[in-house]
């Protein structure tokens, strides 16, 4: 895919995203939200799959700055976690922004496989100005847990 964040392999949804996980016992997920949000919004919930995400802030809470070490933080976590150039990385960030940007720098950084969970963990806001309806893994009723 091709936008104003660069290149990656493309968007799929919170349901292709938790099929490929269970598809591909290589597949990895990366969740790029703030600390605050998954201490208080949840997580993906991977345990029935065997493995948990990675979990690395592409923003820095609070304020926002841009995580500077994030391309080199994920590449020693996936390295430790055994994965290579061609593993493919779902990256899922709130509602498909910030997980946009990831996937596009990690595939700068040599990655071939990483992909955008378009919609994320919430989605875009509904009528009421709710999250978690309208698109996303809550909404897709996917596994997910909260501290």
């Amino acid at each position: 895919m091709q936008g104003s964040v660069g290149a990656y392999a493309g968007d799929i949804d919170a349901v292709q995203t938790w099929q490929r996980l269970e598809d591909s016992r290589d597949a990895i997920l990366v969740d790029v939200r703030s600390r605050a949000e998954w201490a208080f919004v949840g997580l993906p919930d991977l345990s029935s799959l065997g493995r948990e995400p990675v979990m690395i802030e592409w923003q820095h809470f609070p304020g926002g700055a841009r995580n500077e070490g994030f391309v080199d933080a994920l590449a020693e976590e996936l390295k430790a976690r055994g994965a290579a150039a061609d593993t493919p990385i779902y990256f899922i960030c709130r509602s498909g922004g910030r997980s946009a940007a990831a996937a596009a720098a990690m595939t700068a950084a040599g990655y071939r496989q990483c992909f955008n969970v378009a919609g994320g963990f919430e989605g875009r806001l509904d009528e009421n100005r709710h999250r978690g309806a309208l698109e996303g893994w809550k909404a897709a009723k996917l596994p997910w847990v909260q501290s």
